[in-house]
C-alpha cells in the first residue's frame, strides 16, 4: 500500500521535515509515549518569597508606593534574619540531641536575640484562664458547710 499524501498542513515535499524537537520521549512502547525525568533546576529558595508577598507586607506596613530594588533588598533582609533565627534554633535542638526544631526552640531564639513574641508562653500559675480552680471550689464549699 503506497504511502498517502500529507493532506492537512506539514510540508509539501518530500524529506522537509524536521523532526519534533519540543521532549524528550525516551522511546516508544507499542504506541505509548514514554517520559523521561526531568530534573529540576536548583535555585535559592528565597525567590519563593514572591513580589506580591513583599508587596502585602509593605502595604500592611503602611507603604503606598515601591521601588523596583526593594523586592532584592527584602530578601537579602528577610533571608539574613531567617539565617539569625534558625542558627540559634540549631544550638537548641543540638543540645536537646534531636532533630526536629520546635516552637520552643524558635520561641527561645527569638527571645535570645531581643525579639521575642508573645502568646506562646505556658501559664506559670495553672488555674490562670480557668473559671474555677479546685483551691476556689474547695474553700467555697468549706464556707456553705459553716452555714
Amino acid at each position: 500500500m503506497p504511502i498517502s499524501e500529507v493532506i492537512r498542513g506539514g510540508p509539501k515535499k518530500a524529506g522537509t521535515a524536521k523532526p519534533s524537537t519540543t521532549g524528550k520521549t525516551g522511546g516508544q512502547l507499542s504506541g505509548k509515549t514514554i517520559l523521561t525525568r526531568r530534573r529540576k533546576i536548583v535555585r535559592d529558595s528565597i525567590r519563593g518569597i514572591t513580589r506580591h508577598d513583599i508587596r502585602r507586607l509593605a502595604r500592611r506596613g503602611g507603604v503606598k508606593r515601591i521601588s523596583g530594588l526593594i523586592y532584592d533588598e527584602a530578601r537579602t533582609a528577610l533571608k539574613e534574619h531567617l539565617e539569625a533565627i534558625l542558627s540559634m534554633c540549631v544550638i537548641y535542638v543540638e543540645h536537646r540531641n534531636a532533630k526536629t526544631i520546635t516552637t520552643n526552640d524558635v520561641i527561645f531564639s527569638l527571645r535570645k536575640l531581643g525579639r521575642p513574641i508573645y502568646g506562646f508562653d505556658y501559664p506559670l500559675d495553672k488555674s490562670v484562664g480557668k473559671k474555677h480552680s479546685k483551691a476556689r471550689v474547695e474553700a467555697h464549699n468549706d464556707d456553705d458547710d459553716e452555714d
